[in-house]
């Protein structure tokens, strides 16, 4: 089968967005519903590692970080304080971040979460990929709050990577995802068309469609993840406004 016969379309309008996993969540909570337990670690299971740096940056311990990354979700999942929000309005990631700030300002019920948590798993977190990946972040200047717009960011970039990936693995295309993944981002030293055209046994014609065809998809399940953290399909292109805006600074 060619490269051409695999090609799938992609999502429809927007429309497509209007149960997002953001305003499920909120709905869930509204209504006390069993399935929010699972709706919600969906979420955070996804996005996680923004929380984890922030909590970090802040001064604490890996240790203690990841204590309060797992104590921080349960308070949430208890508290469920974004039950009277109303899912048409409001980001997933600004709420998250204020409540966090809120928590953490909090010593006396910080220390309490410790100890209904600390022996509770809510996410499975990865302590020393965290780790490893907080070593390697530059020393930046920016306040706690701007950083953590830009893991944020960088998070939902990684979760539409691991997506694109699963979209070309189901349709038996992972090798061609692999060799075109460098030429995602144009203006990137990916190698020549002609290298790639000879390895895969396609034309140059045939790779640049193909390359086309990933930047469109990958564009696509860009807005899919950002409106799966908004409560209104309509702010999605504002959103992704934003994070290009906080990617770039």
């Amino acid at each position: 089968m060619t490269e051409a016969e695999h090609s799938r379309d992609g999502p429809g309008p927007a429309s497509k967005f209007a149960a997002t996993h953001w305003s499920v969540v909120l709905t869930l909570a509204q209504r006390n519903a069993p399935e929010f337990a699972a709706a919600f670690a969906k979420l955070c299971r996804a996005y996680w590692y923004p929380f984890y740096a922030h909590i970090r940056q802040r001064g604490h311990s890996p240790e203690d970080a990841q204590d309060l990354t797992q104590s921080f979700f349960l308070h949430l999942l208890v508290r469920k304080p974004f039950a009277g929000l109303d899912p048409s309005k409001g980001r997933f990631r600004s709420f998250l971040l204020a409540a966090l700030n809120l928590f953490l300002a909090d010593q006396r019920d910080r220390q309490r979460a410790l100890k209904r948590g600390g022996d509770r798993e809510f996410v499975s977190l990865d302590a020393r990929e965290a780790e490893a990946r907080y070593g390697l972040e530059p020393r930046d200047e920016r306040s706690p709050d701007r950083l953590f717009e830009r893991r944020w960011a960088l998070a939902l970039l990684d979760q539409v990577l691991v997506r694109l990936e699963q979209d070309y693995a189901a349709s038996d295309r992972a090798e061609l995802f692999q060799r075109l993944k460098p030429f995602l981002v144009e203006g990137a030293h990916a190698g020549s068309w002609s290298e790639v055209a000879g390895e895969l046994g396609l034309t140059e014609g045939a790779v640049k469609k193909a390359v086309q065809r990933l930047r469109q998809r990958y564009g696509l399940l860009f807005r899919e993840e950002i409106a799966h953290t908004l409560g209104d399909p309509a702010e999605v292109e504002e959103e992704l406004r934003y994070l290009r805006e906080v990617l770039s600074r």
